[in-house]
């Protein structure tokens, strides 16, 4: 059989656990869908592009039901959850659809379509799986745990209570137990994901808190990494700030998206803040953390944004001189209170916008790039390549920050080692090093 994941680290948690699961039943596994009976497209439904996507990929691979050995066709997750039957009216290929609260089901739903069962239609958003399940991991080096499910914030631009349902945390225990294991298996670093980390164990009795996780898995990999991606403004606390001020194997990183600064667009958005308190708050981090490094994205676009509120962002983004900034164009989301919001802005300003702030942090990307230049860091490689290996510090999450490019001698046996590189040339969005 054949997994194609799309959209997130979340999501490629959830495909993990379907693999992990279809390896225990008996499945065997290809990379190439030319050669496989079943393929799931495992899906991201977040905005239109994400929806876009999937279709795409799903249509693709309906080919490989006349061209192929495919048997048995599955979409899952997010866009099977929004669309239900008519995902399956799109495209009459489908042989089943898997919803967000169905990972656990996915051997079954497989085996009944074989034998020629209907098409199986997705049910509530409710899965959450405590207990590590079986599992293949798919990252190498590092790894993404899973500490919650759906959301409660409510911000009106998003669909993720729609197709997650409410935050729904896992046990400390059992997120303890699955990092144990990560790391038995040779995991160096632990990324903790979830729609809203800064919020995990809040729903739990007796309560648990983010902070206290990290201290717990602080003794589970103390010669890797911890990091932990996508919290909250408000979510960041003094607890929280001083167990990351202790420094390794917990990475001094935040991931804080404020969406925006402007305080009448924020305001629209279910959000709170504005440029004076964010960067109090930043300075206050920074202080509470000596050498933080800061990751936080922007929607462009949102109904209503002005030239005046843009104005803010931009300025904002040049005092705040954040190391990792990401950018979106607002996406108009069906069944989300912003969808029907007035001031709805033509995508081509949405874009221009993104351009003219991605355009910003670039350069101070290249200057706080340029300072590290001299300095020694440590460095966890990844893979090898043709100069050597690739890489990345501490300061940078896999997949969507920068990487250290070391050159020397490639060697695979130094994957997944920690080593000590001199700086030697920078990029915008990488190092230069070299080892030996």
């Amino acid at each position: 059989m054949c997994l194609v994941s799309l959209g997130c680290a979340r999501n490629r948690v959830d495909s993990e656990v379907m693999l992990g699961l279809l390896g225990q039943a008996g499945f065997e596994f290809t990379a190439f869908p030319g050669e496989a009976e079943v393929i799931i497209v495992n899906t991201c439904a977040f905005i239109g592009p994400a929806r876009a996507e999937s279709a795409e990929t799903i249509e693709e691979h309906v080919r490989w039901k006349e061209e192929g050995r495919c048997r048995v066709l599955l979409a899952a997750g997010c866009l099977p959850q929004r669309e239900g039957a008519g995902l399956t009216r799109q495209f009459p290929g489908l042989d089943g659809l898997l919803g967000t609260g169905q990972y656990g089901q996915v051997v079954e739903t497989i085996r009944a379509a074989l034998e020629g069962a209907a098409p199986s239609l997705p049910g509530p958003p409710g899965y959450l799986f405590q207990a590590a399940p079986p599992r293949l991991v798919t990252t190498g080096v590092a790894a993404y745990v899973k500490l919650a499910e759906g959301c409660s914030r409510g911000c009106t631009f998003c669909a993720i209570p729609r197709l997650r349902g409410p935050m729904r945390s896992r046990r400390p225990e059992a997120v303890v137990a699955e990092a144990r294991t990560l790391v038995e298996l040779g995991v160096r670093e632990l990324v903790l994901v979830g729609q809203e980390t800064t919020a995990y164990g809040a729903d739990l009795q007796p309560a648990a808190s983010l902070a206290e996780l990290l201290e717990e898995l602080g003794d589970v990999n103390p010669d890797g990494w911890i990091r932990a991606l996508y919290g909250h403004p408000d979510g960041i606390t003094e607890a929280l700030l001083a167990v990351l001020a202790g420094g390794p194997p917990l990475c001094r990183y935040l991931d804080v998206p404020f969406q925006h600064v402007s305080p009448s667009v924020l305001r629209r958005m279910g959000r709170r803040g504005d440029p004076h308190d964010f960067l109090t708050r930043l300075a206050g981090w920074r202080r509470a953390v000596p050498g933080l490094t800061l990751r936080t994205t922007f929607i462009t676009g949102f109904p209503g944004e002005t030239d005046e509120d843009f104005a803010l962002l931009r300025e904002f983004v040049r005092e705040a001189a954040i190391d990792h900034v990401g950018v979106f164009t607002y996406s108009r989301e069906p069944g989300t209170p912003a969808a029907d919001l007035p001031g709805q802005l033509p995508a081509a300003i949405a874009e221009e916008r993104r351009g003219v702030l991605l355009g910003e942090q670039r350069a101070i990307a290249r200057r706080l790039g340029a300072g590290r230049v001299g300095s020694s860091e440590v460095v966890l490689l990844e893979r090898t390549t043709r100069y050597g290996w690739r890489g990345r510090t501490e300061r940078d999450a896999p997949e969507v920050d920068g990487v250290v490019r070391v050159r020397g001698e490639s060697d695979g046996a130094l994957v997944g080692r920690f080593v000590t590189v001199p700086i030697t040339g920078s990029g915008p969005y990488y190092l230069e090093a070299r080892l030996r």
